[in-house]
C-alpha cells in the first residue's frame, strides 16, 4: 500500500513540488465534531502503514499519528462543532473545516490533494485536486486521515468522561446500537447533532442532557 500511494505523490511531485493533502474524519456521526487534516510530507518520505484510518487498528493509531507528526513538514488542524454543523449542514461544514487546516499554512503548497470528488473542491488560493478515495491511493492524503482519525478519537475520549453511557470512548460518536439505547435512556446532549437524524425525529420526545460542566472546544 505504502509503495503505491508514494508512487502517486511523487509522479504528481514533477509538476507540483510541494504537495499538501487534506481528509476529514466524523461527517456520517450522530455527535462530535467533524475534524480535518492537512498535511505536508517531505519528498519520497515512506511511512509505512499509512493507509484508510479506519481500516487501521486503533491500537496503532497513537504510534502511526506520531510517527506523521515526526516527519511532517507541517501539520494543520480544521474542527467544527456540532452547532456549527447544525447551523450550515455537514458538508459545508466539512468544507469550511478543510479551508481552516489549508489557511493555515505556513508552507504553501503547489497542490492540495483533497480527499473526495469535484463537490469537495474548496476554492482555496491552491491549485487543487480532488481524489476519490484518496486515503488509498495518496500517501499525503492518508496521513491527513490518520491525523484527523487521532485527534478526533481523543476528543470523543474526552467527551465520554463528560457523558458517560453512550459509549463515545468505543464509537467515537457514530450511531451504534449501545449509543441510539443512550439516546432513548439519557437524553440528547450539546454534542448532539440535531439536524441529524433520528435525533431531529425525536427533539421535544427525548430528554436533554445538558449535565456536564465541562464541553468540547473548538
Amino acid at each position: 500500500m505504502t509503495v503505491e500511494t508514494l508512487a502517486f505523490d511523487e509522479a504528481l511531485r514533477k509538476e507540483y513540488p510541494m504537495i499538501a493533502g487534506c481528509d476529514e474524519v466524523g461527517r456520517g456521526c450522530l455527535a462530535g465534531p467533524v475534524v480535518t487534516a492537512t498535511v505536508i510530507l517531505p519528498p519520497n518520505t515512506d511511512i509505512e502503514g499509512v493507509m484508510d484510518s479506519k481500516k487501521i487498528p486503533k491500537d496503532k493509531h497513537e504510534d502511526l499519528a506520531r510517527k506523521i507528526f515526526d516527519v511532517a513538514i507541517e501539520v494543520r488542524m480544521g474542527i467544527k462543532n456540532p452547532e456549527e454543523i447544525d447551523d450550515i449542514n455537514i458538508l459545508q461544514a466539512t468544507k469550511q473545516a478543510m479551508r481552516d487546516s489549508i489557511s493555515s499554512l505556513v508552507n504553501k503548497p503547489d497542490l492540495v490533494l483533497i480527499d473526495g470528488n469535484d463537490k469537495q473542491l474548496l476554492e482555496t488560493a491552491y491549485p487543487e485536486q480532488t481524489v476519490i478515495k484518496g486515503d488509498h491511493h495518496s500517501l499525503t492524503i492518508g496521513a491527513a486521515s490518520v491525523i484527523a482519525k487521532y485527534v478526533r478519537d481523543q476528543i470523543m475520549l474526552n467527551a465520554d468522561k463528560d457523558y458517560p453511557g453512550y459509549g463515545f470512548a468505543t464509537n467515537a460518536g457514530y450511531g451504534t446500537a449501545k449509543h441510539l439505547s443512550a439516546l432513548v435512556e439519557l437524553g440528547i446532549t450539546p454534542l448532539h447533532r440535531k439536524t441529524f437524524k433520528p435525533i431531529s425525529q425525536n427533539i421535544g420526545i427525548w430528554k436533554t442532557n445538558d449535565s456536564a460542566t465541562r464541553k468540547i472546544e473548538q
